[in-house]
């Protein structure tokens, strides 16, 4: 008698994930997808085609979570066509309103912190006709450890790898100790699991996340009670066969260690490009602020990072607006920004964030108007910085690692050492592949350039 049965295959799910905010939200995402294709879920590039929209949320700025729920609005049509689509908003925004949302958008059937979206698989069986989930628990086991192993497949050059989450700063203007926890640093023999496993995917470059990435203190390897700084963790990387580019984001002041700066002068894999915000020129708003260091004090490291790496390229972050700022302070920012010289920065007019402590100082606001006189002052000095910077890299020759195709035919488009991105016509050269390349023209978010070797 013939075998009647038929092969049986799991069904497949189509995932939409929209991701807000830093690069450690673009992580998280990516393990979200992970986490969701042990459930037959595949992503897609559209939310039209979906049966679940995923948004990884940012609630780093008001007009962020705002805009958050603005996508909810616009995905209604999609899930009056669709009644089976589920949607879930994830991140910092779902931890730190939970149930709040789906009172203000129904139409959301799951809700998950940004430390328990381990549980998504679960959380994803659960929903639907009418059923909603909420999880915004900070788990004992971290989501790290409960994850599944990453799948093998092909990766693109470059990569981020969260090794630090959380902080412990608590500055007056931010919600990050709130929505992500106490600092928790990821134990080192992780890291270089991780980081090795990406590497035999084909990643060249990997970039080091915390938001406060430099009070990196992991459990050293081998069941050592000891714990490395971030120094030692990238020493260790740095032996990673095929691991070529090492950088590091988001640091503060406060916890660039002796051996980190050395790092930057004796691990020639770690890149010469440092992002690390001060917010403020002015001692009395930096103290205000609750930063705990004076304009000094940063100006001073800023020259020590130098000293071991005179080629090092700055970056940035600026709050004007504050409540308090006066014209003075904002002088002071100013100063420091023509002092240190910057090859970018971020600048952003101040937004009070509920629950933090700068929210409370109603009366001490700076008027909108004056504040963005201000924010457009320092985008136009940080701009000219920026500017001089990439002219000063014409004629000079840099290491690109090529990532992708460019627009016109035969071009290729990388990023150099200093995090430029790089055009250059190309000719047998593959992504992936790091080659130096004369830099020939500066543009206006990007370098022009011709492969010399």
């Amino acid at each position: 008698m013939a075998d009647t049965k038929s092969d049986t295959k799991a069904e497949v799910k189509k995932l939409f994930v929209k991701t807000y905010g830093c690069q450690m939200n673009v992580y998280d995402s990516e393990r979200m997808v992970e986490a969701l294709g042990g459930s037959g879920y595949v992503e897609v590039s559209s939310p039209e085609e979906a049966d679940m929209i995923l948004l990884n949320t940012c609630h780093i700025r008001e007009k962020a979570a705002e805009k958050v729920y603005s996508d909810l609005g616009r995905f209604k049509d999609i899930k009056l066509a669709n009644p089976n689509l589920k949607v879930g908003v994830a991140g910092c925004v779902a931890q730190a309103e939970g149930e709040e949302i789906i009172r203000r958008q129904p139409m959301v059937d799951l809700v998950v912190g940004s430390q328990a979206y381990h549980r998504l698989p679960e959380l994803e069986a659960k929903v639907g006709n009418g059923v909603t989930a909420v999880d915004t628990d900070f788990p004992e086991v971290d989501k790290f450890t409960a994850m599944p192993n990453r799948p093998k497949a092909r990766r693109a050059p470059a990569a981020f790898l969260t090794v630090q989450e959380g902080c412990d700063k608590f500055c007056a203007f931010c919600v990050v100790p709130y929505t992500r926890g106490a600092e928790v640093s990821r134990p080192a023999d992780r890291v270089l699991r991780e980081a090795q496993d990406l590497v035999e995917r084909g990643v060249r470059e990997i970039t080091l996340l915390g938001q406060n990435v430099n009070a990196y203190h992991g459990q050293a390897t081998g069941g050592s009670k000891d714990t490395w700084g971030l120094a030692q963790l990238i020493r260790k990387l740095a032996e990673v066969d095929g691991l070529e580019r090492i950088r590091f984001t988001t640091s503060h002041p406060n916890d660039m260690e002796d051996d980190l700066i050395a790092a930057h002068g004796d691990c020639a894999k770690l890149m010469p490009y440092l992002h690390l915000p001060v917010q403020s020129g002015s001692n009395k708003i930096l103290k205000a602020m609750n930063r705990k260091h004076t304009a000094e004090q940063y100006i001073e490291l800023m020259k020590r990072m130098r000293a071991a790496r005179p080629d090092m390229a700055l970056s940035g972050d600026f709050i004007v607006g504050f409540p308090g700022e006066t014209e003075q302070d904002f002088e002071d920012t100013m100063a420091l920004v023509r002092e240190v010289k910057y090859a970018s920065a971020y600048s952003f007019k101040y937004s009070p964030r509920p629950g933090t402590p700068a929210a409370e100082k109603d009366g001490k606001m700076v008027d909108h108007a004056v504040a963005m006189d201000r924010l457009h002052r320092l985008q136009a000095l940080i701009s000219e910085q920026q500017y001089a910077f990439q002219e000063s890299m014409v004629g000079r020759d840099v290491s690109v690692l090529f990532e992708k195709k460019g627009r016109q035919e035969g071009q290729m488009i990388g990023k150099s050492e200093y995090l430029h991105a790089v055009h250059a016509s190309v000719e047998g050269v593959n992504i992936g592949d790091i080659r130096r390349v004369r830099i020939t023209q500066s543009k206006t978010n990007s370098l022009e350039g011709q492969l010399i070797d």
